[in-house]
């Protein structure tokens, strides 16, 4: 899921600091085309029916009037000068904090819209989601018009920020770490100081932003989704959704059933396989990620020196886990030093192996090169690219990205609470993985969170979707896709073979991939049968 993906790729468009955005002048939607759609608000034991009724004082958020106006919000806000360069608008979206409570507080969702060009032959408006949870997409519709070539022209192109994202308001836990997905390092005590870091960084959460945390969740996303439907003036939506937002995808089309057109899910997770340990199940894949990189790696010995066959390159992974187990590796040089442990490792290698391309192999390549020398005590500074990762990963310089993401997982499905559980998993599975097996297990935050107010979203309903998916995805596996797939009858699975890759469409730059999402987006008809293309 996108959680990695977020500091390890800047140049993929749904990243947290992905690419670009547009969006053209604003439309106010007409009392009839922006009438709330069934969207019944949630009982406070949190109902698990479908949002078939809109809740009393909804209607005005369904039919405000939206502002749009520059993506500038700062002199020094780069995003927002490219793209309001690029002819996109943006806007502030008001929604109900809770939406059992609609005349209470409100916040606010910001959206960007690039408008369709070819407005004889307009599909329709596409809502975007890059992942994550938490991840961005005002910054998307650039990118995406590209990847949809000619197709691009007949959309309103729409990113937004879901509620507590970006430019969204805000929430900030004030952690002093932005990711929490680290590894219990190779004994109990990394074990121990999991847990406690875990249970203070959910403390911190709930003394800082007790009121907000219910409220931070996967449905109350779709029921924004559908009030910024309304609020454009559209019947119906199309949607892409990678990673995560493939989870929110499928969320949507359970709760509003015939508000989506067209949808396509890259990197798909189905709803079983989600949430607070969703990285489980996942350790074949990562493993076999890790060993073609590996072996590319060896191919290329005389640029990193990690080894000339795969075995010696993860030989030498091996003895940096060993050597970061004794005491931690430092890396840099004042005024800045990073120091990492066996905790830490396990997350770099597991983020640099969803993505197969040459450049991200051989930035993972640069990574182990310096932890390598750091290992023999020699001096090891990191490339600008790897401190800045470093430095997002191991400070909470990016707190607030880390908050909301960790707050839509634990506020969406329960985690088991007692430690005792995670360590007996991780116990279990360290012989046969022992760099992956103790991060994918490991304990974290939503095991200390308030349970949610909500069940999980279940399928009811059947819903015509392409599915799109690599055989060798090491975040949301291709064995989640399948299911997915099978779970929703009427939809379609796109298949890559050959590709460790997480996230396809317009990213990953295979022509068959990309010409066949875009037929669909461009006709509205899914194949007739499944369909495969190569890398």
């Amino acid at each position: 899921m996108r959680y990695a993906e977020k500091i390890t790729h800047s140049q993929a468009a749904r990243s947290a600091a992905a690419a670009v955005l547009v969006l053209a002048l604003g439309l106010t939607a007409s009392p009839a085309l922006a009438a709330p759609f069934d969207g019944r608000a949630p009982t406070a034991a949190g109902s698990q029916a479908a949002d078939h009724r809109a809740g009393a004082g909804l209607d005005r958020y369904y039919s405000q009037r939206l502002a749009w106006g520059s993506c500038l919000q700062a002199p020094d806000d780069t995003v927002g000068r490219e793209l309001d360069r690029a002819g996109v608008q943006c806007a502030d979206v008001t929604v109900p904090l809770d939406y059992s409570a609609p005349r209470g507080r409100t916040i606010t969702v910001a959206i960007s819209r690039l408008k369709a060009t070819d407005t004889r032959h307009r599909i329709g408006a596409i809502l975007l989601n890059n992942g994550g949870p938490g991840g961005t997409a005002v910054e998307s519709p650039p990118g995406i018009r590209k990847a949809m070539k000619g197709v691009g022209s007949r959309y309103d192109i729409v990113g937004f920020d879901p509620r507590f994202v970006g430019r969204s308001t805000p929430l900030d836990c004030g952690w002093p770490v932005s990711f929490t997905w680290f590894s219990a390092g190779a004994g109990r005590a990394g074990f121990d100081r999991q847990v406690a870091l875990s249970k203070s960084l959910a403390e911190k959460c709930r003394a800082t932003n007790g009121s907000v945390l219910p409220h931070v969740t996967t449905r109350n996303t779709a029921r924004d989704m559908d009030v910024i439907r309304g609020a454009l003036g559209e019947r119906k939506i199309s949607y892409l959704g990678y990673s995560y937002g493939t989870y929110l995808g499928t969320v949507y089309t359970q709760m509003f059933p015939g508000r989506h057109d067209r949808v396509v899910l890259d990197g798909a997770v189905a709803p079983d396989d989600y949430g607070p340990r969703l990285l489980k199940g996942t350790v074949g894949e990562n493993e076999r990620a890790l060993s073609a990189w590996a072996a590319w790696a060896a191919d290329r010995h005389t640029a990193y020196g990690l080894g000339r066959t795969r075995t010696a390159v993860l030989a030498t992974i091996d003895g940096v886990m060993a050597r970061a187990a004794r005491g931690p590796l430092t890396i840099g040089t004042a005024p800045e030093v990073f120091r990492l442990d066996d905790t830490h490792i396990p997350l770099f290698l597991f983020m640099g192996v969803a993505d197969d391309t040459d450049g991200s192999r051989a930035f993972l390549a640069e990574q182990v090169s310096v932890l390598a020398k750091a290992a023999k005590g020699r001096p090891a500074s990191p490339s600008p690219e790897f401190a800045e990762m470093l430095r997002a990963t191991l400070s909470g310089a990016d707190s607030p990205s880390g908050s909301v993401q960790m707050a839509i997982i634990c506020g969406d499905a329960p985690a088991p609470r007692d430690p005792e559980v995670y360590w007996r998993d991780i116990q279990r599975t360290r012989a046969a993985h022992p760099l992956f097996g103790p991060l994918t297990e490991n304990i974290g935050p939503c095991a200390f969170w308030n349970p949610p107010r909500e069940h999980p979203t279940r399928i009811r309903h059947d819903a015509p979707a392409l599915i799109v998916a690599a055989t060798g995805d090491p975040r949301t596996t291709y064995r989640s896709s399948v299911a997915l797939h099978h779970q929703l009858p009427g939809s379609r699975l796109l298949t890559l073979k050959g590709a460790n890759r997480h996230g396809l469409y317009g990213e990953y730059g295979n022509a068959c991939v990309d010409r066949k999402v875009n037929r669909y987006l461009e006709t509205g008809k899914l194949p007739r049968k499944d369909e495969v293309c190569v890398k």
